[in-house]
């Protein structure tokens, strides 16, 4: 069995989901549906006789009829058992901050989806069948960001999510935050009644951080795209030498990343005239500063590390993080960790160092734009207009520092997350992932990098429009077309901070930067 695409919708059947659709729901509304195959139905429903036929027989089943944490020594009788569940919705419910983003959420309810229906957890179609519901009808569960040490899962987060599905707290809906009650009568959808164990299977599993890692993982694609574009303009821009780029130096350092990002650059800088007519042809311009000559270098971590990463969150997103889970070839109730985030925590910890990095060399790219000392001719601060009144307009001055402050925001944020382990839960949870923190700090890197990256586009569109030979790398050109259709090159000074938000969304979901 495996995942299918039927008519514009991802069909869960108990097999794996790649990224991409995971993001085609999350972000683009494609539908969920939830397989009738026979073969899928009759390997849940086997599980959820393995989980009945335990609690009958007095086998432990922990947080089903025992206590959860360090309370599993307490003992539950089947009678009480049937009924027990949806109080941990209650007591986790001490999530702080903002919430979640839509998106996010979205992959994380999908996550879950896919978790339970690996068929290990002993839960019902039913339970898939509510949460495919909230995801097509777009009902989004407010979710809390603080409060989850990634193991024993996100307990805290997803506790938000399960309540919702039963038709408590709140969602967002039709663009507004309300009550799920108000939501589910205007969506036509009825509350879920849970069966035993299910509510504790809603939130013991690393879904919420991987729901993030997910959308990180889109993000960073795409940003890596825009920093290639961005470089090969400031190269352009600077009249920088485009045999840095040469396949021959990636050939004798042969990182796939780092040759890919040089081919890519290489491309775009293809002219219609001779090099030596775009080229700065002093002594000192033999080589250009390593954040235009070492560009490769610097993008291609990204790119290479994406390669695992992307591996993993998809590993992560197709396991069956539950715990207890049931031996579906013997009923055995098996506790374990699968609920550890380890995996994610490190991918996340390993994607925000890449950014950032690659948000430090924007800003660094910037300042060779900026500063007539390194520019190569153009004005200081890309003043796009003579200044007669010596000193007036002041371009991308403060532009630069704006770049500064984002990259050194993103370069604070990188010490790892899992570093910081702590002992919760009277040290029954003695070692935990911070999986959820990771995704957010690297959500967070994300955004800082976005929007250095803008800064770092605008700039050097800009200098190209300075330079007034752009038409001689034509797809240099198309770019710089499109950018000045979000931002158009700048004169006297204006306020740029809404060019800056529209440039990340350009970033973020226009094919503006498709190579």
């Amino acid at each position: 069995m495996g995942k299918q695409k039927t008519n514009a919708a991802v069909v869960i059947d108990g097999g794996n989901i790649k990224i991409e659709d995971i993001i085609a729901v999350a972000q683009d509304g494609m539908r969920v549906e939830i397989s009738k195959n026979g073969r899928f139905v009759k390997k849940m429903e086997k599980t959820q006789r393995m989980l009945i036929d335990a609690m009958r027989n007095g086998v432990p089943v922990y947080g089903v009829t025992t206590g959860y944490g360090r309370s599993c020594g307490r003992r539950m009788p089947m009678e009480i058992a049937m009924k027990n569940g949806t109080n941990i919705f209650r007591f986790h419910g001490c999530g702080t901050g903002d919430p979640i983003g839509i998106e996010e959420t979205r992959a994380a309810m999908l996550c879950r989806i896919i978790c339970l229906a690996r068929g290990y957890s002993g839960v019902s179609v039913g339970l898939l069948k509510q949460m495919a519901d909230f995801l097509n009808k777009g009902v989004t569960p407010v979710v809390p960001a603080e409060g989850s040490v990634g193991a024993s899962g996100d307990l805290t987060p997803m506790s938000y999510i399960g309540a919702c599905l039963m038709g408590e707290r709140e969602v967002f809906y039709q663009g507004q935050r309300m009550s799920t009650a108000k939501a589910l009568k205007k969506a036509g959808l009825k509350p879920y009644k849970y069966l035993p164990k299910e509510p504790l299977s809603m939130v013991n599993g690393t879904t919420t951080m991987t729901g993030i890692a997910a959308i990180n993982v889109r993000r960073a694609q795409r940003i890596l795209s825009a920093a290639i574009y961005a470089t090969a303009l400031s190269v352009h821009a600077i009249k920088g030498n485009a045999h840095h780029f040469h396949p021959t130096i990636s050939e004798a350092k042969p990182f796939a990343g780092q040759g890919y990002v040089a081919d890519k650059i290489s491309n775009l800088l293809k002219a219609n005239v001779s090099a030596r007519y775009l080229e700065d042809d002093a002594l000192e311009a033999l080589q250009d500063p390593y954040s235009l000559r070492c560009a490769p270098q610097v993008i291609g971590v990204l790119y290479d590390a994406l390669e695992w990463i992307k591996k993993w969150v998809e590993v992560e997103a197709n396991s069956s993080n539950d715990n207890p889970i049931f031996d579906p070839a013997t009923g055995q109730v098996l506790m374990g960790g699968n609920f550890y985030g380890g995996h994610i925590a490190f991918a996340m910890d390993g994607l925000k160092a890449a950014l950032a990095s690659v948000a430090d060399m924007c800003d660094r790219q910037v300042m060779l734009l900026v500063h007539p000392s390194f520019n190569r001719g153009l004005p200081g601060d890309l003043v796009g207009i003579i200044d007669k009144s010596n000193g007036l307009y002041h371009g991308f001055k403060a532009m630069s520092l704006a770049s500064s402050a984002l990259a050194a925001e993103a370069l604070k944020l990188t010490m790892p997350a899992a570093s910081f382990s702590r002992s919760t839960e009277s040290h029954n949870q003695d070692k935990v992932s911070m999986g959820t923190i990771a995704a957010r700090d690297a959500e967070r890197v994300c955004t800082l990098t976005e929007r250095a990256l803008s800064i770092h586009l605008l700039a050097a569109a800009q200098a190209c429009h300075l330079r007034k030979n752009i038409s001689t790398r034509p797809l240099l050109a198309k770019t710089a077309k499109e950018i000045g259709l979000i931002s158009a090159p700048l004169a006297e000074d204006r306020p740029l901070d809404k060019d800056i938000e529209k440039m990340c969304a350009a970033i973020r979901y226009s094919d503006f930067f498709r190579l």
